[in-house]
């Protein structure tokens, strides 16, 4: 059986479908978006993390790293990523977290055990399970298995994606999920270069498609200063997606509340902006021009 690398298990979700929700979150993804808030999701492989502020100054993960990667400072462990094999003994010998796995691997049934542990609340609260990520179709096989699993059980089921995907791919996908994040951060190709490292011409016609076939999408795109937030893209943004059949967009503003992962990581945050509820509203009235249903986390 094919198992899926994942990083993290939120129980208790409110914001990622209806009801009361498991996030899944899957590791790895194709673009690399500046603004992302949640680095250790683009890596395809585990990685170190550091909770530096649970360090006690032991020493025990410095005296047991074979490769010396690892240095204790005043502030906790300094990782030297270049050396670091990513063996994670250290994570196995640290007493008190300090240092954690990005990133494990679990099987389609462990991940439905998980998720049946609330099982009576998404029945109470028309909840169900998300699969986000990183991009969850970058483990296309099983995130194939994982859904059909759901599926007859009941459980409802909703992806979050970017669409950089083949189109076979999230077809397949939409035929067997209940409900679709459409990730849409661009709308001009040479800008999505620059800030997502990748073009957005593939996704632009995967969501093009998917409207066709009659899926159920919600578009959401993260409003982030100074990249998309201008007046002249919101309204080509609008425009386009009226022109397609986009009936519905979630709005998120963006925030800073990834920036700790960046230094657990030893990553530089590129962003540091907060929620701008007024650029919120301002877009909101140019969607609903365009005959566009807002729905927001601001």
């Amino acid at each position: 059986m094919k198992k899926g690398l994942i990083f993290n298990i939120q129980r208790y979700s409110l914001h990622d479908g209806p009801g009361i929700r498991t996030t899944v979150f899957f590791k790895g993804c194709p673009l690399k978006c500046q603004w992302c808030q949640n680095p250790e999701g683009i890596d395809t492989d585990v990685e170190l993390f550091r909770h530096n502020q649970k360090c006690i100054h032991c020493g025990s993960c410095m005296t047991h790293c074979h490769e010396k990667a690892i240095d204790l400072t005043d502030s906790g462990p300094l990782v030297n990523r270049q050396a670091c094999n990513r063996c994670m003994e250290c994570v196995d010998i640290c007493p008190t977290g300090t240092l954690e796995m990005a990133g494990k691997e679990y099987s389609v049934n462990e991940v439905v055990q998980a998720a049946l542990k609330d099982i009576l609340i998404y029945e109470e609260s028309g909840g169900g399970v998300t699969i986000s990520g990183g991009e969850p179709l970058l483990q296309y096989e099983f995130l194939l298995e994982l859904l059909l699993a759901l599926k007859k059980l009941n459980i409802h089921t909703a992806i979050e994606t970017s669409g950089y995907c083949s189109w076979e791919k999230i077809k397949e996908i939409s035929k067997i999920t209940d409900l679709i994040y459409y990730d849409l951060k661009l709308i001009d190709d040479n800008s999505s270069r620059i800030f997502t490292g990748a073009s957005n011409i593939l996704i632009m016609d995967n969501l093009e498609r998917l409207v066709i076939s009659g899926a159920n999408i919600v578009v959401r795109m993260p409003l982030i200063p100074s990249v998309n937030d201008t007046r002249d893209n919101i309204e080509h943004t609008a425009g386009y997606l009226s022109s397609i059949g986009v009936k519905c967009i979630e709005l998120l503003p963006y925030h800073n509340l990834g920036s700790v992962k960046y230094e657990g990581l030893d990553l530089e945050c590129p962003f540091n902006y907060r929620p701008n509820s007024e650029l919120i509203r301002q877009a909101s009235v140019i969607f609903e021009a365009n005959g566009i249903y807002i729905t927001s986390e601001g």
